[in-house]
């Protein structure tokens, strides 16, 4: 004889919540950073050093700071780019500068959090000192001690 099969929605459910024991819950809370993905702490440490550069220079207000995993292929270009200024002009793309850091390119340049949290502050620092017309210990005073 054949025994029916449960739809699978009623076996999904038997198999999670095994021995009585509930339903399972995540593997973290939110604000654990545990549940923060690699991504989304570069987009952090680069929002960091925008709004500290913020501060000093009031005019980035107007310019977009963007992460892009990897630069765009290019031909011309002899090594890898860790970020890149946009002018308004030059890109068609809208009213707006952008800044844009790549954030594989400086992954793997960095060793460990600390030293990558200092590369990407480094990386805005010379964009924005591009975007200026400064150097970049005007921009940041800090720039290359560390």
């Amino acid at each position: 004889m054949d025994t029916p099969v449960p739809p699978p929605t009623q076996r999904a459910a038997r198999r999670r919540d095994r021995h009585g024991r509930g339903m399972r819950g995540p593997l973290a809370p939110p604000q654990v950073p545990l549940s923060v993905s690699r991504s989304d702490a570069f987009d952090d440490l680069v929002r960091d050093a925008a709004e500290r550069l913020e501060r000093r220079w009031p005019q980035l207000a107007e310019v977009e700071f963007a992460v892009q995993d990897v630069p765009p292929p290019s031909p011309d270009i002899d090594s890898v780019p860790l970020g890149q200024l946009i002018t308004a002009g030059a890109s068609g793309r809208g009213p707006r500068n952008r800044i844009v850091v790549y954030r594989r390119p400086v992954e793997i340049r960095a060793k460990g959090r600390d030293e990558r949290a200092l590369l990407v502050h480094e990386v805005v620092v010379e964009q924005v000192a591009e975007l200026l017309g400064l150097s970049p210990e005007n921009v940041d005073p800090r720039y290359g001690e560390e």
